[in-house]
Order: C-alpha cells, then structure tokens, then sequence
C-alpha cells in the first residue's frame, strides 16, 4: 500500500533560506524561526512553557514603562539568516507601528526571554543567546524548570560590551526582582504560576 502526504516540505536552496524567505514561504506551521538559513519547526507546548510565558508577559507589562512593549513570541530579525522567535520581548515603542507588524529588529529588542522546553533546549542554551548576543541585544533572560515544586528559576543576562557576549548578573527562585531593562518584580513562586 502506497501512502501519500497531503502536504510537501520545503525544499531549501542551495545556500539555506533568508528572513525574506521565512515570511514568504506558503503555509509554513505557526512560530517556524529561521537559524542559520535553516527552518526550525516548534513543537506544541506544554503547559509549563506557556502559563510561564504568561506569568512574566503580565508581570513585565505591569511594570514596563510606556517607552517599551511587551510582546509574546513575535518574530525577532538578528541578521540576514537569522529570525528568531522569543517566547517573550521587551521592545521600543516606536517600533510597534502598526497592528499588522510580524517582526522586530534586533535594534528594537531590550530585552529577548527563553522558556526552555525540551526540544528547544539546545538552541535556548547555545545557538540563540549568542545569536541575540551578536546582533546588540542589550539583555536576555533563560527561564527552566527547577524543584519538586516545578516552578521557574529565572537566570538573568546582561551583555558585555568588551566581549559581545552575555554575563550572568542574577539568578532568580521565588522572585524575579531586577531593575534592568527597567524595573521589575515579578513572583515566580510555583503559587504564582498555579494560580494562572
């Protein structure tokens, strides 16, 4: 018995795929990011994943200051190969133009979090933070998992600019308190993210 599928995958070109190519490609999944000319295809979330992204989306706009956005899983332009999907963004006001905007450019991008889940997990350690690091995003947040209570650490980034890369200046448990991009205080108890 012969199976055929409904839908055929992209072939890419020779050279890997560019940013222009990632928002012109018909009928690519919700939230494919383009690393390195390559398209990553996400898998569906778990409920760790999105109630955390919840959690620090409301608790980072409660605070935001109106020169910034908060915005969740948008698509990020880091170069001409590279468009990454944040779980979370702070961006600059004035790059919010419009409702119908699909991207940001790392210019725009204070602030750029990663929820780890387990298949992102890779890209989330190595490929993007040096990614984000490279194209001048001033700060970047790694959020896991952690204790039997299965609540967010949250470890917070801030970039060198001798060394182009991010330095770690803080590691959150119960709460999520710093005053860079502006200030913030978010509890990220295992209650906090329960009661989402």
């Amino acid at each position: 018995m012969t199976t055929t599928l409904s839908s055929r995958w992209p072939v890419p070109p020779l050279d890997g795929y560019t940013v222009d190519d990632l928002f012109t490609l018909p009928d690519l999944p919700p939230h494919t990011q383009l690393i390195d000319g390559s398209l990553v295809f996400v898998s569906p979330q778990r409920l760790f994943h999105s109630t955390t992204i919840d959690l620090l989306v409301t608790g980072l706009r409660s605070t935001a200051p109106a020169e910034v956005k908060v915005r969740r899983q948008m698509t990020v332009v880091l170069d001409r190969r590279n468009g990454a999907e944040p779980d979370v963004s702070v961006v600059r006001t004035e790059a919010v133009t419009e409702p119908d905007v699909n991207r940001y450019r790392a210019a725009d991008v204070l602030l750029a979090v990663e929820v780890v889940s387990p298949d992102s997990e890779a890209r989330d350690h190595g490929a993007k933070p040096r990614k984000y690091a490279t194209a001048g995003i001033p700060h970047f947040w790694l959020v896991e998992m952690t204790g039997t209570d299965q609540h967010p650490v949250v470890r917070v980034y801030e970039l060198d600019p001798v060394t182009k890369a991010y330095a770690l200046t803080g590691i959150h448990h119960d709460r999520l308190k710093t005053g860079v991009p502006f200030p913030v205080d978010v509890d990220i108890s295992a209650e906090a993210l329960a009661a989402l």
